[in-house]
């Protein structure tokens, strides 16, 4: 059930990104609200979840997990987030963009094998959907032939599923449950907040930006 839902969260972005344009309103509006999501139940839920369990350094991993993400970003150009231009996909494969997107996608998967985790589940589904959204947009108005987006989209929906596959199946991820937990935190974290920082144009008020965030923070607090 868990690998259906990652993946169909994949193809509903698919879907929708056939549909829309990169700079339509509607998608910012979905970006804030799942920036805002995942960032309520990162600290609702996952933060206390590692501290529970006393273990010592903990706070270190997260640290890891946001020097990690900042790595990933400069090679997807900030994807994860909805931050990617149409010239990054011009002229060549973007292999490095690729590359670094799915092994995001893979590292989140891994805590849902590790553990059966419906609010983790659901965070990623919803920051899932908007990333692709962003991602078949820039990749349709690129000169890539369809037969290598619509590969790459596959690629990356198999990806997260891939990495609950394994979270359960490879002693090492067992062993270092709550390392790898705080680790996503950490990525959690840095691509929550890189969304709604980003989600201020020109470090304008927006109502409407500001009650989807709202909104997520809200949806967040009543699933938990």
């Amino acid at each position: 059930m868990i690998y259906l839902t990652l993946i169909t969260s994949v193809i509903i972005g698919f879907g929708f990104g056939l549909l829309l344009s990169p700079k339509t309103k509607l998608l910012r509006l979905f970006l804030s609200f799942s920036g805002a999501y995942l960032l309520s139940i990162t600290v609702l839920h996952l933060l206390p979840a590692v501290f529970e369990t006393q273990e010592k350094h903990i706070g270190l991993f997260i640290l890891f997990g946001i020097v990690l993400q900042t790595i990933l970003e400069f090679f997807s150009k900030g994807a994860e987030h909805g931050h990617v231009h149409s010239h990054d996909f011009a002229k060549k494969i973007p292999w490095l963009i690729f590359i670094s997107l799915s092994l995001h996608a893979f590292l989140e998967g891994i805590p849902l094998g590790l553990s059966s985790n419906q609010e983790l589940l659901w965070a990623i589904v919803i920051h899932k959907i908007p990333i692709t959204i962003v991602l078949v947009v820039f990749l349709q108005k690129s000169s890539l032939p369809k037969i290598l987006i619509y590969m790459f989209i596959l690629f990356f929906a198999l990806m997260s599923p891939l990495g609950s596959l394994l979270g359960n199946k490879i002693y090492f991820l067992t062993e270092y449950e709550t390392q790898i937990n705080a680790i996503i935190i950490g990525i959690f974290l840095h691509i929550s907040t890189a969304i709604l920082f980003e989600s201020s144009e020109n470090h304008k008020f927006n109502f409407k930006k500001f009650i989807a965030i709202i909104l997520g923070f809200l949806v967040a607090f009543i699933s938990l």
